[in-house]
């Protein structure tokens, strides 16, 4: 199913507009990572760990919104994606309620750090970092996608922040909340956490 299907069987075919929207956004030329493909791939995950979520369609909601705005240059994505999504769901008659919980998923990806209770935003961000636990060289086109956003910022610069990126993610006790993703991708992902950091340290890319 193509995303714009797979979209309209979401929000509807009223919804039709804001579906082709968001995917011109994601295909924006400016993007290596935070495209279309990785909006597919955190669908497709969302929809194998949907038992887990209290409301899988907000997830899915939330999904398509998590990275609608995305400017490597500034640092309030995310909050600009919850506002668009609350401005455009209010409009095809999604509940205030839904509308409120699919901008809080939003918000909650800045630090893919949901509670112990929240369900839903635990499949979110197993789905959106799931990347981090890909095989290896899946892993390093994603790392160089990452540079490649970034490719205004300074090498030394770079180097320094995504490194202080990635021990706040291999400190953290887990880094997935799902028993299936915990299972699939934590052990891989502080495997390539750690390569890519020793890489950094070293001077490489």
């Amino acid at each position: 199913m193509d995303l714009l299907r797979r979209w309209i069987a979401l929000a509807g075919e009223d919804a039709r507009d804001i579906g082709a929207h968001l995917i011109a956004c994601y295909r924006r030329p400016h993007r290596r990572h935070h495209t279309a493909a990785h909006l597919t791939a955190v669908l497709d995950l969302i929809d194998e760990l949907a038992g887990y979520a209290d409301d899988p369609d907000l997830v899915r909601l939330a999904a398509w919104f998590h990275d609608a705005v995305y400017d490597p240059r500034r640092g309030d994505n995310e909050e600009r994606s919850a506002v668009k999504a609350e401005r455009m769901l209010a409009g095809i008659g999604l509940p205030p309620r839904a509308v409120a919980e699919v901008a809080r998923l939003v918000r909650l990806t800045v630090a893919h750090d949901p509670g112990p209770d929240d369900r839903n935003g635990r499949v979110l961000c197993d789905a959106d970092l799931a990347v981090v636990g890909a095989d290896p060289k899946t892993y390093a086109a994603y790392a160089a996608a990452v540079r490649e956003e970034y490719a205004f910022v300074p090498e030394e610069r770079f180097r320094a922040g995504r490194a202080e990126v990635l021990r706040s993610l291999l400190d953290r006790p887990e880094l997935f909340h799902t028993p299936v993703a915990r299972a699939r991708f934590e052990a891989p992902a502080r495997r390539n956490l750690r390569a890519e950091l020793a890489l950094l340290q070293a001077g490489g890319r």
